[in-house]
């Protein structure tokens, strides 16, 4: 029986091909989202995917989502947290609700969408955790102060999960991508992808969704069963930690 796959963000950008390399090495995925039911409609008709809505900063949903899940496909085997917002601003005009409101979708979704299902893959002796987090959240980045806390809060997630659940088989570990040709990062005027982001990046290109997705694969897989507590740095050599 296939194993189940839950992507949380999964019907766009990074979390869209994720979903889409799970499916194809024949996962049963459930790809999660937030709010554009425009995109999620296109996505399931494109892919065969199921799609599920509610939001990974609200506990109760998430609780909610991922019984739905589970009643329909399957418990959750693999969880890619990948679901992600940015709310960008200089520390000292930034708001309280910019704070806040990446906190509770990029570092609260952590503890929403994988308590959830952790006892399930205790229970059974297997479970893959994913975790994206981002460059940022290692060298940090002017203007997001808010991102890069949460996305490094993401780190020291995995490191504690990974020491307390490894002897049940399950992994934890975490994926940093740099700069990824998501549409995000496309809309960025092309004079400052030419000469202050591509010169940054020692490959000289971005990285594309698909290379994330690959390696997802690899840590969801039987073969990468001794690595956890780890985080994986993808980013053209931006930034070695």
């Amino acid at each position: 029986m296939a194993r189940v796959a839950l992507v949380t963000g999964g019907t766009r950008g990074i979390g869209a091909a994720i979903s889409k390399a799970l499916k194809a090495a024949g996962y049963s995925v459930a790809a999660n989202y937030g709010g554009n039911d425009e995109a999620a409609a296109k996505f399931k008709a494109e892919t065969g995917i199921p799609v599920y809505k509610f939001d990974v900063s609200d506990a109760a949903a998430c609780d909610a989502g991922i019984k739905a899940i589970a009643s329909e496909i399957g418990p959750v085997d693999v969880l890619v947290n990948n679901a992600g917002i940015t709310r960008d601003g200089m520390f000292h005009r930034m708001t309280y609700d910019q704070w806040s409101q990446v906190m509770r979708t990029n570092l609260d979704s952590m503890f929403t969408c994988t308590r959830p299902v952790i006892e399930g893959m205790r229970e059974r002796g297997f479970g893959r955790i994913v975790l994206i987090s981002s460059i940022n959240g290692q060298k940090g980045q002017i203007g997001q102060a808010n991102y890069s806390a949460a996305k490094a809060g993401v780190v020291g997630f995995a490191k504690a999960l990974a020491q307390e659940n490894a002897n049940k088989g399950i992994t934890v570990n975490v994926i940093a991508p740099g700069y990824i040709a998501t549409e995000m990062v496309q809309a960025v005027p092309e004079e400052v992808m030419k000469t202050k982001i591509l010169p940054l990046i020692p490959a000289g290109r971005l990285g594309e969704a698909d290379e994330i997705a690959r390696s997802v694969l690899y840590l969801a897989g039987e073969d990468a069963g001794f690595i956890t507590g780890s985080t994986l740095t993808i980013n053209g050599g931006q930034y070695m930690a």
